[in-house]
């Protein structure tokens, strides 16, 4: 058998260290392995059963000799399991002779063929990967960049008389999202969230005021005066029950994803932020009937919580399926950023040590109580995962799973 056939089938790399009293040659070395550990272990781990059957390779060995003593490298090629392989390796220590010289032998490391060739692959595909990139020029990413559009475009549905552009989850979600145009609509369908729908212009539409009244409604609106503007038409003919603002300066069809989810996640009560915004010179007459407004939409929806909106839901759910099936899972700040991943064998371990900003923790696996327990304790706002098993849900932690 050649050097090359055994690597393929070769799981570990016996590494062991010689040292002889004395000149000593390859023949000397090979013979002591065979010789000295034959009858030690059971016959099923005897050397020469073991080669003959193919579970260990041709035993390699690299000596010299310098001042009457020999020095050298013995590498043993194996294809038997990691405990097998372990005994084996342990076993070479017990030769303490090489032909007529005393020898010591040292077992060094024990290498896992696969976790090299696995490392091969990696940075292979990353050279692959590397000249994939290189190779699209500004035609294809043009291409490229049309595709993906024309997806979303796909995607995108319209609401009521005046076909407005809208999410496709705008006629069967509870709760919505008012922005301002097509444009918005479509960035924020990239990121996942189908319950938008955009007015179109600074005169709101009626219909979206009527849908306003029955959903659970969020204005999304640009940073800058026209924004104020919209959003000021809106709270006249509508029933907004939560705002927030793109950034200053900024408008909602050209944020990133951090800055969308950001922006979802603060958004505030309307009676709140018209506290704090001089949006409308009635704000407080609008306040009071919005709130009067708000209770009678709640008994509607069936007193179902809206503190948990469907954006939310969505974005977590389609986070989640990428962990499907992979026995791992993440836990992420409050941008939903991946601050590191973990295995599900370690995510009770990870949460009770976590230190700092995280927000979030979303696994391949089922939430347990004492899960909750210690994320409670913890700070973790959301935990998400496939599926829960427990009896009390503290009031700080909100549960996402897929049943």
């Amino acid at each position: 058998m050649g050097k090359g056939e055994e690597l393929t089938t070769t799981k570990y790399l016996i590494h062991a260290q010689i040292n002889a009293n004395g000149i000593v040659e390859k023949p000397d070395v090979v013979g002591a392995v065979f010789g000295q550990t034959e009858g030690l272990l059971s016959n099923d781990l005897d050397l020469r059963e073991l080669q003959r059957t193919g579970r260990i390779g041709r035993i390699q060995v690299n000596i010299h000799s310098n001042s009457g003593r020999a020095k050298g490298e013995i590498i043993i090629p194996s294809s038997l399991d990691r405990v097998e392989t372990a005994i084996l390796a342990a076993s070479l220590e017990t030769i303490n002779r090489v032909g007529p010289c005393e020898a010591e032998i040292q077992t060094l490391k024990v290498e896992d063929v696969r976790a090299v060739k696995r490392e091969q692959v990696v940075n292979r595909a990353k050279e692959i990967y590397k000249n994939m990139v290189e190779s699209v020029g500004p035609a294809s990413m043009k291409m490229i960049e049309e595709v993906r559009e024309a997806m979303r475009i796909h995607e995108i549905s319209e609401y009521g008389d005046d076909r407005l552009p809208a999410g496709p989850s705008i006629h069967t979600s509870d709760a919505i999202i008012v922005v301002e145009g097509r444009s918005d609509v479509l960035n924020l369908l990239k990121y996942g969230i189908k319950n938008t729908v955009a007015v179109e212009g600074v005169s709101v539409p009626k219909s979206i005021g009527e849908l306003s009244k029955k959903r659970t409604t969020t204005a999304f609106v640009d940073g800058d005066r026209g924004g104020e503007l919209i959003l000021k038409e809106l709270l006249q003919i509508g029933d907004v029950d939560y705002i927030t603002r793109a950034p200053q300066g900024k408008e909602v069809e050209d944020l990133e994803k951090d800055e969308v989810l950001i922006a979802l996640r603060d958004k505030v009560p309307t009676t709140q932020f018209l506290a704090n915004h001089n949006i409308l010179s009635e704000s407080n007459n609008s306040s009071n009937k919005r709130q009067g407004r708000h209770h009678n939409k709640r008994q509607q929806k069936y007193n179902k919580e809206p503190e948990i909106e469907d954006d939310e839901i969505i974005l977590m759910k389609d986070m989640l399926k990428e962990f499907e099936g992979t026995g791992c899972g993440a836990i992420l700040d409050e941008a939903l950023n991946i601050t590191k991943e973990v295995s599900i064998e370690d995510i009770y371990e990870e949460i009770k040590n976590i230190e700092g900003t995280a927000n979030t923790v979303i696994f391949d696996g089922i939430i347990s109580q004492r899960m909750v327990d210690v994320a409670s304790q913890k700070g973790i706002k959301k935990l998400v995962a496939f599926k829960s098993n427990i009896v009390k849900k503290p009031h700080n932690l909100k549960i996402i799973t897929m049943e």
